[in-house]
């Protein structure tokens, strides 16, 4: 009987740490219910210590999610810990993850602390986690970069108090797939308690391995958990890539003979639900969610494809998700239809108010575009000006003019602080002026890093998606915003930006 590999995701944590990543309460309720609609065993869904407003995150998912085990991230010190099962208290099933670096260069520079203190406070925290909840994980930072001896002796010692998962990452993603995988298993072998937790793996993906240095730590190390994301989401260059990491277990078990609980169907949903609420496109030759991992050009590889399928193709697309663009309603479809699709695409509004908000929207979009897609319908729903909260700034309207030899100019109209104000710019394009006449009333003084367009289906009639990246500060975020008209698109997406911009909830940097 095949072994399982359980799937632990942490979208909703270490991915979010992409710069600019940062995700809405409401936003990541959407992503945690689709998590569990994938099947995924363990969804980290925050470090509550960080801050209230991740807190706040951890306890509604909790409170939500009834399939999956809930985990919230701390540092290996009481007070994080017993933050995190305050936040997971309502949870069905909850984890506590908590870490503390062990690498030399960590210990040293980070922590300035000695090994010895670093073992002890190690084994103290687990004891105090293990009296909160019975389900334990532990994760010695920069693992990989440890001295072996010592950290064997720091596992030995977390197992010896409780801890039911063991955690070992490569952070800064210095692993390759061989020496990695040994080094887990050389652990295990050492280790004379290590049969006693499950052993994990968690790999950032700095040198382009990520997927494969997980793989070697199942198959040569015998981990039996993989830390992942959707797309791959995550710090510097990213995480382990879930769909990556699935889909390699699933079509070659022959090799790996391991079973995923995974609902592989629901993959594609779950990679469009995180682009689109984030702003991360993904590129088009993506392993497995990319727009071309299924398509062929070259005329061999089509004349192959339609005598056998599998000539050329090693997994069926619709096996995780992806089917042809439908037109799912129109303008003519009642509340009840609109409000059926939300639910199957795994959308949960909290209120009848967000719902009528959503339909209005939709019933306007709808007069403006004759086809309304699934990609359309997640567009409109993850318009901030849909949830209850009061943002300080909102789009009302915009009238621009450009022509070839004069210089564009707009007038746009938006909220601030519940009051519309009007301004006007010239600029170097339509959007430039746009752009320039809303921070002329502004004047938030923000760098824009980032300015990029995503057609969300394809034809010259589909809505623009336009991610804005701004930094102020030291602090970076990202607006997104959806509409047919590319420079309505635009401003949306600057507004969402400085909305982000006004939340000040400082938040305490997490592991890799």
């Amino acid at each position: 009987m095949a072994d399982q590999l359980i799937i632990f995701d942490t979208t909703l944590r270490d991915g979010e740490q992409s710069p600019g990543a940062s995700m809405t309460r409401d936003e990541k309720l959407r992503i945690a219910r689709q998590l569990e609609r994938l099947k995924v065993d363990v969804i980290e869904a925050g470090f509550a210590a960080s801050s209230n407003g991740d807190f706040e995150c951890v306890q509604a998912i909790a409170r939500a999610v009834k399939d999956s085990t809930i985990c919230s991230l701390a540092r290996a010190n009481d007070r994080d810990i017993a933050r995190a099962a305050e936040a997971l208290k309502d949870a069905h099933r909850a984890r506590i993850h908590t870490f503390i670096a062990t690498s030399a260069l960590h210990m040293e520079k980070k922590l300035r602390m000695t090994p010895e203190q670093v073992l002890e406070q190690a084994r103290q925290s687990v004891r105090f986690a293990r009296n909160l909840i019975g389900d334990i994980e532990f994760s010695p930072e920069d693992g990989y970069r440890s001295d072996p001896d010592f950290l064997c002796r720091v596992i030995e010692a977390v197992i010896a108090e409780g801890a039911t998962t063991i955690n070992v990452p490569d952070t800064v993603g210095y692993a390759v797939p061989e020496l990695y995988g040994n080094f887990i298993k050389n652990l295990r072998e050492r280790i004379p308690n290590s049969d006693k937790a499950v052993w994990s793996v968690h790999c950032h993906n700095d040198l382009g391995m990520a997927v494969a240095n997980s793989l070697a730590g199942v198959k040569i190390g015998g981990a039996r958990q993989v830390e992942c994301t959707i797309n791959g989401l995550g710090e510097r260059a990213g995480n382990c890539s879930l769909e990556e990491v699935v889909m390699a277990v699933k079509t070659r078990k022959d090799y790996f003979g391991l079973d995923v609980n995974i609902d592989t169907q629901h993959i594609v949903a779950a990679s469009r639900m995180v682009s689109q609420i984030t702003g991360f496109i993904v590129q088009p030759n993506k392993a497995v969610v990319g727009a071309n991992a299924f398509a062929h050009a070259s005329g061999i590889h089509q004349d192959g494809v339609l005598k056998a399928r599998d000539t050329y193709e090693i997994m069926r697309a619709e096996d995780v998700g992806w089917s042809a663009n439908k037109i799912v309603l129109g303008k003519l479809s009642g509340r009840n239809a609109f409000k059926q699709r939300l639910q199957e695409l795994g959308v949960e509004l909290d209120s009848e108010a967000e719902i009528n908000a959503a339909f209005a929207r939709f019933k306007e979009l709808a007069d403006r575009k004759s086809e309304i897609y699934d990609e359309d319908i997640l567009a409109l729903v993850n318009d901030e000006s849909l949830s209850g909260d009061k943002e300080r700034f909102g789009f009302v309207s915009l009238s621009q003019r450009s022509e070839t030899g004069e210089q564009p100019h707009a007038e746009i109209v938006f909220t601030c602080d519940g009051r519309e104000v009007r301004s006007r710019a010239q600029g170097n394009g339509p959007v430039d002026a746009s752009l320039k006449a809303i921070e002329a009333h502004v004047a938030s003084g923000a760098e824009m890093v980032l300015y990029s367009v995503n057609a969300i289906s394809g034809s010259t009639e589909s809505q623009g998606e336009v991610t804005v990246r701004l930094q102020s500060a030291g602090r970076v975020v990202n607006g997104v915003g959806a509409d047919p008209d590319i420079v309505v698109a635009s401003a949306k997406a600057y507004l969402s930006a400085l909305n982000k911009l006004q939340h000040k909830g400082e938040r305490v940097p997490a592991q890799g």
